[in-house]
C-alpha cells in the first residue's frame, strides 16, 4: 500500500461506524490490492460504492464523497477507464 493509499485508508476509517470500521478495512484494503495489480475493474468500483456508503456515518457521505473524487483524479491513470 502507498502512501496515498494509507492516507486514504485512515482518512475513510474515522468516518465509519464504529462498529463497522474492520468491515470497512477489509473492503479497502481487498480493492488497493486489484488496483495495485490492475485488476480494479469497473465492476469493482459499481459493487464497492454501494458497500462503503453503507459503511459510512451519514453525516459524513458529503466529506468522503468530495475526498473520494479528489483521489479518483489523483489517481486517474490507475483506475478502469468509465464508459
Amino acid at each position: 500500500m502507498n502512501q496515498g493509499q494509507e492516507q486514504f485508508l485512515s482518512f475513510i476509517l474515522e468516518r465509519v461506524k464504529d462498529d463497522k470500521v474492520e468491515e470497512a478495512k477489509v473492503l479497502l484494503l481487498e480493492n488497493f490490492k486489484k488496483l495495485s495489480e490492475g485488476k480494479f475493474t469497473q465492476d469493482d468500483i459499481m459493487q464497492f460504492i454501494p458497500k462503503m456508503i453503507a459503511l459510512l456515518k451519514p453525516e459524513k457521505l458529503e466529506e468522503v464523497q468530495t475526498a473520494v473524487m479528489q483521489f479518483a483524479e489523483n489517481f486517474s491513470d490507475l483506475l478502469p477507464k468509465l464508459g
